[in-house]
């Protein structure tokens, strides 16, 4: 059985007065089969890390740079991310491809630094919305798939998280059944590829999810989490999320 996971991206968001809600997330975090992950803003990660020790939440990195150290200023490597209490790093989100333009093979080496220092790599993966009225949906999910996973991806280092670009932080969200047909793509392609190891990836859904939407995406065949945006700065919210991830 894939452990289900919330993981929440605060983005360019937060000062240290906001690691009080993880203070608050911690009860909730208290989980038979759920874990729990928040990637902060650098500036905060080794301080969420203090704050979460002892507790079941896991903290990690919104990027890493694909090499282990240079002349890259303003960049952090892996190896920073896990010196400061991290162990996940978010790799390939479309924030990063489309305001920075990474490609599927940036994604690719960045995910490789990641492993290289013992981080779990969550890949993101999605489309647009001009690619998903023009029917490409499975082509783009398929491309930046095959080109974002490096072939040293397991189930233990490596998350994917289908997050439609669209969806992201506009309250838009895919109905049901279009969510299910590409995380089962998802699925497919990773057995595929890696046989039956590629029943070990946990594959997340992300773009809008908020405590009144989570329980019916969760329900949805192959969905093992959310990766959650604005609603994992506030307990309140993102502990309905973990809470509804949890009875699914």
């Amino acid at each position: 059985m894939r452990r289900k996971l919330a993981a929440g991206n605060w983005k360019m968001n937060g000062t240290k007065a906001n690691l009080a809600e993880l203070d608050a997330m911690k009860s909730t975090a208290e989980t038979d089969q759920t874990d729990v992950l928040i990637c902060t803003p650098a500036t905060l990660l080794s301080r969420a890390a203090d704050a979460v020790s002892g507790s079941p939440i896991a903290v990690g990195g919104q990027d890493c740079h694909a090499n282990a150290s240079g002349a890259h200023t303003g960049d952090i490597s892996a190896a920073m991310i896990k010196d400061a209490g991290g162990s996940h790093v978010i790799t390939g989100h479309s924030e990063r491809r489309v305001d920075h333009g990474e490609t599927d093979a940036v994604v690719a080496a960045k995910s490789e630094a990641a492993y290289a220092n013992d981080l779990v790599a969550v890949i993101c993966i999605g489309e647009s919305l001009e690619e998903r009225e023009s029917g490409k949906t499975l082509d783009v999910v398929g491309t930046q798939l095959a080109g974002s996973t490096p072939d040293a991806a397991t189930g233990a280092n490596t998350v994917i998280a289908y997050e439609p670009v669209w969806a992201i932080g506009t309250g838009k969200v895919p109905t049901l059944e279009q969510i299910g047909e590409v995380h089962d793509f998802i699925r497919e392609t990773l057995v595929e590829r890696f046989g039956d190891a590629g029943n070990d990836f946990r594959v997340l859904y992300g773009g809008s999810v908020k405590p009144s939407n989570a329980s019916e995406i969760f329900a949805v065949s192959n969905v093992d989490g959310a990766l959650v945006g604005g609603a994992s700065l506030k307990a309140n919210d993102f502990n309905g999320i973990i809470a509804a991830l949890d009875k699914a």
